[in-house]
């Protein structure tokens, strides 16, 4: 394979996607070096144009709803589908041929990520498509836009970086990478969304980052986008004299974004017109919340614009009869996210949960609070203890203080292109920090909130090939395999479960740990389960420990994986006494790998873990 050119950053977002590429061959990757790449997409039937960003929209037109000439892009024959600015344009006037947020859906544990279920509305005319192949879809059309503009440096030939949040479960990561091996993508990493804006941040900086924070900061990073809220927290340390930055701790996955939004807002143009007379169906109320979205994103991106537009579908054959207009306003935006989405809470609010029915609709599982500055207090005070045994933080923390106290804040994701929501989420950090007598947290400027993560994700790139700044984490978590108990059988009781640590938190990618010498028994040549189980605030155990018991805030089971072992020439159900090791590959996938007191096979096990920059 021929050495790379550049490094190339997808995100890959639930809203837009975007690309930024750096030159592997620059001494030095400053802005004359590093680049946002345009993405020609269809603008209109027929009309192809050069766009900063992909949005994230699939539409499956009828068959008869645009001609061939119509759906031509400049690198191939026509697809039966539509990606980009167009999709999203007609599938606010049909949504139920609209695939959206297929970023959230491909890190949905409870559906099946491989099965066609999107739309989820769509009549059973409307040929669907899974949430792994719409991911699919917008790489592909991602890699022929950079094939077209660079020919002799084909994209499966480079470095590629894609982002995924912070919170991505190992599923999603997986997934996430298959998608990208899909598209002739080999040469992977995966790298968090919020490390990819903080080394924009530092790109951004060029060179003057180290005057702007010290030793001893803690940095919180705020990513806020269409699908996700993501929370990190790196610290600032020192090593031989030099600033280094640490990852010292991600927040949970929280399903809450710009989707929720887009919907609070239909809610609200639902209700302004039910005032006049009109009342909306759930399909009608679907495609308002497509246009909100679009009057959203004008609103918050247009300091200009006061109100815009939004469409409401009419229904049956008297389509244009029935369509019905209202506005959105930029006072109706900025009060209904920030009194919903960001309240002056204080530090010991909690997020709300309420009892769920029993039965519901195939759906996102949202977020039950849709208060992220509830989701913050939670998080920062989860992780209270996350700078205890850091070198240069001794003492920095009070030991009355109920949650950690960062000192510097770095926003990202488009919900923040609002300034309000920038204040208000700001403001109330700084009451918390105040009300325990800390000095008000720094506000890190400089990020540009669409090209952000494409473009930190392409500096990571020429990171890794040993130049630049690195941020120092290891995997975000720390994992424990599930070891079931020998018991007899007593009834109405399952045996109980030991949680074995496999991989300690901050290990490395390319490194691997070997268990202590105690012996297993692997079931083999039947169907099984693995269990695993992730610790975000557990940071001592060492490779080998043994949990008993734990609480529900120190250890989270995550997805299991069902197998059946090949049984290398033993009997089926055979119990094997195994030794454990475990490695963890450059892509961020936790390789568990079984091995027999005797004979040379081995078993192995993996998922992605990768919360590492």
């Amino acid at each position: 394979m021929s050495e790379a050119r550049y490094a190339v950053g997808i995100d890959l977002g639930t809203t837009h996607c975007v690309m930024a590429a750096v030159d592997l061959t620059a001494e030095e990757a400053d802005g004359a070096m590093q680049w946002s790449v345009s993405v020609p997409q269809l603008t209109a039937p027929g009309a192809v144009e050069e766009r900063p960003m992909l949005p994230s929209f699939l539409y499956l037109p009828h068959p008869d709803e645009l001609k061939s000439d119509d759906r031509t892009l400049p690198w191939g024959e026509p697809q039966p589908f539509v990606v980009g600015e167009l999709a999203r344009i007609m599938g606010s006037r049909t949504p139920i041929r609209l695939v959206a947020s297929a970023k959230s859906w491909l890190c949905h544990p409870g559906v099946d990520r491989r099965a066609a279920i999107l739309p989820v509305e769509a009549p059973d005319e409307v040929q669907r498509v899974s949430p792994l192949d719409a991911s699919i879809r917008y790489l592909e059309h991602l890699r022929s836009a950079w094939d077209q503009q660079y020919p002799d440096a084909p994209l499966a030939e480079q470095d590629v970086v894609l982002t995924v949040p912070a919170s991505f479960d190992p599923a999603a990561r997986e997934l996430t990478a298959e998608a990208a091996a899909a598209v002739g993508l080999s040469r992977l990493v995966l790298l968090e969304e919020p490390q990819a804006a903080l080394y924009h941040w530092i790109l951004a900086a060029q060179g003057e980052w180290r005057k702007q924070v010290q030793v001893g900061d803690i940095i919180l990073v705020i990513d806020l986008g269409g699908g996700t809220a993501d929370f990190s927290l790196i610290a600032v340390t020192e090593r031989e004299g030099s600033l280094e930055l640490e990852r010292v701790a991600v927040g949970d996955h929280i399903l809450l974004g710009g989707d929720n939004m887009d919907l609070a807002l239909a809610h609200a143009v639902r209700a302004k017109l039910a005032e006049q007379g009109t009342s909306l169906d759930p399909w009608q109320l679907q495609g308002v919340t497509h246009g909100c979205r679009s009057a959203k994103e004008t609103l918050l991106g247009d300091a200009k614009a006061e109100a815009v537009p939004v469409v409401v579908p009419g229904r049956g054959s008297k389509l244009i009869g029935g369509t019905l207009r209202t506005e959105l306003t930029r006072e109706e935006v900025t009060q209904n996210l920030i009194d919903g989405f960001f309240p002056a809470v204080a530090v010991s609010a909690r997020p709300a949960s309420r009892a769920r029915a029993a039965l519901t609709k195939l759906g996102l599982p949202y977020a039950q609070d849709p208060a992220m500055t509830r989701h913050l207090a939670a998080f920062l005070a989860r992780q209270v203890g996350a700078t205890r045994d850091l070198a240069g933080f001794e003492g920095r923390l009070p030991a009355d203080a109920s949650f950690l106290h960062p000192t510097a804040v770095l926003f990202n994701g488009g919900v923040f292109k609002a300034q309000p929501l920038l204040e208000r989420t700001l403001k109330v950090l700084n009451d918390w920090l105040a009300a325990e007598g800390a000095p008000p947290a720094r506000l890190l400027e400089g990020a540009d909130l669409d090209l952000a993560v494409a473009r930190g994700a392409a500096y990571y790139g020429f990171v890794r090939r040993g130049r630049g700044v690195r941020i120092r984490g290891g995997t975000a978590k720390s994992y424990y395999v599930g070891v079931e108990s020998a018991m007899p059988a007593v009834p109405g009781m399952e045996p109980p479960i030991e949680a074995l640590c496999i991989a300690p938190f901050g290990m490395e990618e390319g490194t691997h740990a070997e268990l202590p010498p105690q012996e297993v028994g692997l079931v083999i040549g039947e169907p099984v389960r693995f269990r695993f189980f992730g610790s975000s605030v557990r940071r001592a155990d060492p490779v080998g420990a043994v949990l008993e018991q734990w609480g529900p805030e120190e250890i989270e089971e995550l997805e299991e994986i069902e197998a059946t072992l090949p049984t290398e020439g033993r009997q089926p159900g055979e119990v094997v006494p195994v030794r454990l090791r475990a490695a963890v590959t450059e892509v961020g996938t936790l390789r568990l790998e079984a091995v027999p007191r005797a004979g040379e096979e081995s078993w192995k096990v993996e998922f992605n873990v990768r919360g590492e920059a």
